[in-house]
């Protein structure tokens, strides 16, 4: 294996990206570095030779692109329609059908949700991508979903600290039946 063929570079950078949207709080940055990691993606994977997989990750930087400026729920049907005829066109193996349903996620995830339910959907799909990329023989890819996992799940614990915080601040302290501030507070 040449650890820097083109298809491992592109796979490299694909991993810079992808690992950069991870550690974003905010929903629209993580989406806009979404749609680079898939580019890249896409000529990784074609350059590997696993056509559904560079298809659902060019279908996958749309798709994060849509989600960023365009805000009628119904175009997640579309994008979804999209992904199930490509699959159904590019999928010959058995391996070749979690892309597809990572894709899915993914985009239910960037329509539909937000916060911490959107980085649980998007944590399905890094797990399905992970076992497409080993598979794959993808080094970049394989890194990348293990950071992206490890990164993700570092931010919603991030995200839900911070949450608590605010509502403990907003609370301000506890009184007890006696006027007394509590232990707690």
């Amino acid at each position: 294996m040449d650890f820097f063929s083109p298809a491992q570079c592109a796979g490299y950078v694909a991993f810079v990206f992808g690992f950069s949207a991870f550690l974003q709080k905010r929903d629209t940055p993580l989406k806009a570095l979404n749609a680079a990691e898939c580019l890249a993606y896409t000529l990784h994977f074609a350059l590997l030779g696993n056509p559904p997989a560079a298809a659902c990750a060019l279908i996958s930087s749309a798709r994060s692109v849509l989600a960023v400026t365009v805000r009628a729920k119904g175009i997640v049907w579309i994008v979804l329609a999209v992904i199930a005829a490509t699959g159904f066109v590019v999928v010959r193996t058995p391996l070749g059908i979690l892309p597809v349903i990572a894709t899915c996620s993914a985009t239910l995830a960037m329509f539909l949700m937000r916060g911490i339910p959107m980085r649980l959907a998007l944590l399905l799909a890094t797990a399905l991508w992970l076992v497409n990329n080993i598979a794959s023989g993808s080094i970049g890819g394989t890194l990348l979903e293990s950071f992206i996992a490890l990164a993700n799940v570092s931010t919603m614990v991030r995200m839900l600290l911070d949450a608590a915080r605010e509502k403990k601040k907003r609370s301000g302290p506890q009184m007890l039946g006696s006027g007394q501030p509590s232990a707690s507070a």
